[in-house]
C-alpha cells in the first residue's frame, strides 16, 4: 500500500477529531450563541432604530414607555378607541349609536387587543395588523415593544420577554379605563409562545388568546428549523415550553389557532399538537361525581392550505375568522 494513504488507524483518529471538533463548535454556538438566533432584533436591517409608527398609516396613537421590575424601559404603541373614528367602514364592528356615553366610557366598552410580534422586526412592522383589529374590530391596541426590540432598552431573552409581558399586562390592569375592558392576547410565532406564557400565569385576567403559528417548544423546534445543531438541542435553554403550558389555561379560556399549512420554519405539526393540548384541556373535570369535558365549543383551528410563516394573516378567511371570534369575545357574559 502506498506509503502516502493514511492508515486505517490515522484515517480514524482524523475522523473522530474532526467529528469531536465539530460537535464543539455546535455546541458552544446553540448553548453561547442560541440567544441572538431566536431573537434577530437587528433583521431586517435598521430594525434597532428604524420604527414606524401609528400615524404613519392614519392611526392616532400614544407612546407608552412601560418599565420592567428589572429598570428596562419599553417604548410601546397605545392605540385606545375614539368615538369620533369614521363610521364609513361597512364591515366595521357593529357599534351602537350612543351620544351620552363619554370618550372613557366608549373605550371601557370595547375589548384590548394585546400584539406579541414575532422574533424578526419590531412592532412597527406590524401596524397594519394593529389597523384591522383598530378600524375593522374597533378594538383598543396594545403593540408590545420587546426588550432589546426597536426603541426599547435592554436585551431579549425569554425570562426578559416574560417580564415585559407580564409589565404589559399589569398597566392594563391598572389603568382605570382599560382594566375595565376584555383582554385578547394576539400572538404570533413566539409572540404566540409570549401569549401562552402569560395567559398561564394570569389565567383568571386573560378573556382570549388568538395564535398564529407557533411552535410547541424551542428545543422541540431546533432539528427543524437548524437541523444542523439537532444533535444539541438539549442545550436550548431558551425553551419557551407552550405544549406544558396550556393544559394551565382554563378549558373555558376561548382561543383561536391559526396554522398555516406550508409554513417551513415552523412545522404545521407543532400547532397541531398545541391544538391537541388544547382539545384535552378538562378532561378530568367531574361534577356531581360524573366526568365531563369542556371549553372545546370556544376554541377552534384553521389551517390555510397556502399559508407559510409570515404570510397566513393575508390569507383568505383568516381575517374574517378573527372578526368572528372577537365579536363572540365581546358579546360573551
Amino acid at each position: 500500500m502506498p506509503d502516502f494513504l493514511p492508515t486505517l488507524e490515522t484515517f480514524a483518529k482524523t475522523t473522530l477529531a474532526t467529528a469531536a471538533t465539530l460537535s464543539t463548535v455546535g455546541a458552544g454556538l446553540l448553548w453561547y450563541g442560541q440567544n441572538y438566533i431566536i431573537y434577530p432584533s437587528a433583521f431586517p436591517p435598521g430594525s434597532r432604530i428604524e420604527v414606524p409608527v401609528p400615524s404613519d398609516f392614519g392611526l392616532p396613537y400614544e407612546d407608552l414607555e412601560l418599565e420592567t421590575p428589572d429598570k428596562v424601559k419599553l417604548r410601546c404603541y397605545l392605540l385606545p378607541q375614539k368615538q369620533s373614528l369614521s363610521r364609513t367602514h361597512t364591515d366595521a364592528a357593529r357599534i351602537p349609536e350612543d351620544n351620552t356615553e363619554t370618550e372613557d366610557e366608549f373605550i371601557a366598552s370595547r375589548p384590548t387587543v394585546v400584539m406579541f410580534h414575532g422574533n424578526g422586526g419590531n412592532h412597527g412592522h406590524r401596524i397594519p395588523l394593529a389597523k384591522v383589529f383598530y378600524l375593522k374590530m374597533r378594538c383598543n391596541v396594545l403593540m408590545v415593544s420587546y426588550r432589546g426590540y426597536g426603541l426599547s432598552e435592554g436585551s431579549p431573552s425569554e425570562k426578559g420577554l416574560q417580564l415585559d409581558a407580564q409589565t404589559a399586562l399589569d398597566y392594563l390592569t391598572s389603568n382605570p379605563v382599560l382594566s375595565q375592558t376584555k383582554i385578547i392576547l394576539y400572538g404570533q410565532s413566539i409572540g404566540g409562545a409570549v401569549a401562552i406564557d402569560l395567559a398561564s400565569r394570569n389565567p383568571k385576567k386573560i378573556s382570549a388568546l388568538i395564535l398564529e403559528n407557533t411552535f410547541t417548544s424551542l428545543p422541540s423546534l431546533v432539528p427543524h428549523a437548524l437541523p444542523i445543531l439537532s444533535p444539541f438541542a438539549f442545550l436550548c435553554h431558551q425553551k419557551w415550553d407552550s405544549e406544558s403550558k396550556i393544559p394551565l389555561l382554563p378549558a373555558t379560556t376561548p382561543i383561536l389557532m391559526l396554522s398555516g399549512a406550508r409554513d417551513d420554519l415552523v412545522p404545521k405539526e407543532h400547532m397541531r399538537a398545541l391544538w391537541e393540548a388544547v382539545a384535552r384541556r378538562g378532561e378530568k373535570q367531574t361534577s356531581g361525581g360524573r366526568e365531563y369535558k369542556v371549553g372545546l365549543e370556544r376554541a377552534k383551528y384553521m389551517e390555510f392550505e397556502f399559508g407559510g410563516h409570515n404570510d397566513t394573516c393575508v390569507q383568505t378567511g383568516y381575517w374574517p375568522a378573527v372578526a368572528e371570534f372577537v365579536q363572540s369575545i365581546q358579546e360573551s357574559p
